[in-house]
């Protein structure tokens, strides 16, 4: 890789030649100003305003302009003799903890690489230091005509540089916030904790510009004739949140659905959604359902002592008409077999009154467990009617 400055880093008493290299570079595709009407190619051009010729670039320099308009030459021999440590030199000024970097003032990436086998001893030095104490080395740096602030940092085997904005270029998020007060409750938060788990996490690597790659198509389509320009489905943006349970709700579930739908429904981590307690009523059981389920039991009981009764009470007529039938039969065999068949004839009416008797208080039963469910679903409608109703969170 080629390199973009030349110096050496100032670790107290010890210098490290280095070379400056580019960590980053651009994929974005650019596009050139064109003539619409005859696509003829659109060119800046520089000129003198005084004497109305182009310029080329090995003629043109550097000037800062004063208010009244009038300019002051500046030469490259005049910035390097300015008096500043930094001028050739990365100097490392501390070590601080990563964490107390804010990423916002992260710029531009840097690789510094060890220039000649001088540095490789002092370069291995500093990078093992660094590895060691877990901490970045924030050093000042001067590039393209201005000191800069950096932070130090090893990734794998090389010692990376971040250019870094000075505190005083961080704006401060003044009426950003939202002014309104609002109160987020637990039974919220926890949806969206449930969100983040199901999205999981990514592999960086894994992550391609869809664009780029959509342009390069639609460039290759038309320089070979045979595109055909289609309509983008674009998804509907979300509108005002009405319900916010709900929403987060929808979206715990379309994130398994996709998850599920990407990993070929195995292997994949789903978040498990607690069950949202909407309300006092809502978190309580029902009263009334038990005491429905229990008439509707007595009133089956009812029922079924009422049909045993009636088959009772059936078959003792029957025997008892049939004893008395007997009885009379045997009329002529004597005061005895009257006698008999008087008794006989006393305990079917006695039988029969019993089977009555056991009739009608299974019917008295049935009317009782009726009364007993009627009364229940009384109860369960007054109980529907004062539960409060839950407005809609806004």
């Amino acid at each position: 890789m080629r390199s973009i400055w030349n110096g050496a880093i100032s670790f107290g008493l010890v210098s490290i030649p280095i070379k400056l290299v580019n960590a980053t570079e651009s994929h974005s595709i650019s596009f050139r100003q064109i003539h619409v009407t005859d696509g003829g190619r659109v060119r800046y051009r520089k000129v003198c305003e005084l004497d109305g010729e182009e310029v080329p670039p090995a003629e043109i320099g550097k000037g800062y302009e004063e208010a009244d308009g009038s300019i002051i030459p500046i030469t490259e021999e005049d910035l390097a003799r300015l008096p500043i440590a930094t001028a050739k030199t990365i100097e490392i000024v501390s070590f601080v903890p990563a964490d107390e970097i804010d990423p916002l003032q992260m710029d531009a990436a840097y690789y510094l690489a060890a220039n000649g086998a001088t540095a490789a001893k002092p370069y291995t030095l500093l990078r093992e230091a660094l590895k060691r104490s877990r901490r970045v080395a924030i050093a000042k740096y001067a590039l393209r005509g201005r000191e800069r602030l950096g932070m130090l940092r090893v990734v794998d085997d090389v010692i990376a540089m971040h250019g870094l904005l000075w505190p005083d270029e961080i704006r401060a998020p003044e009426g950003v916030a939202p002014e309104a007060s609002v109160s987020v409750r637990e039974a919220e938060l926890d949806l969206a904790d449930a969100l983040m788990a199901t999205l999981g996490e990514v592999e960086m690597a894994s992550l391609h510009d869809d664009y780029r790659d959509a342009v390069e198509a639609m460039i290759a389509a038309k320089a070979g004739g045979a595109f055909e320009p289609a309509e983008a489905v674009v998804e509907p943006a979300g509108g005002q949140v009405i319900d916010l349970m709900a929403a987060l709700e929808n979206s715990v579930r379309a994130a398994r659905a996709s998850r599920g739908a990407d990993e070929g429904g195995e292997g994949g981590t789903e978040a498990e959604v607690t069950p949202i307690r909407r309300g006092a009523a809502a978190a309580a059981p029902k009263p009334v359902g038990g005491k429905k389920s229990t008439a509707g039991a007595g009133a089956a009981a009812g029922r079924k002592t009422a049909s045993a009764a009636k088959k009772t009470a059936a078959k003792s007529t029957a025997k008892s008409a049939s004893t008395a039938s007997s009885a009379s039969s045997a009329k002529a065999g004597g005061k005895k077999s009257t006698s008999a068949a008087t008794k006989s004839a006393s305990t079917a009416r006695k039988s029969t009154s019993t089977a009555t008797k056991s009739a009608s208080a299974a019917r008295k039963s049935t009317s009782t467990a009726a009364k007993s469910a009627s009364a229940a679903a009384k109860k369960s409608d007054a109980a529907k009617k004062a539960a409060p109703r839950k407005r809609s969170s806004a």
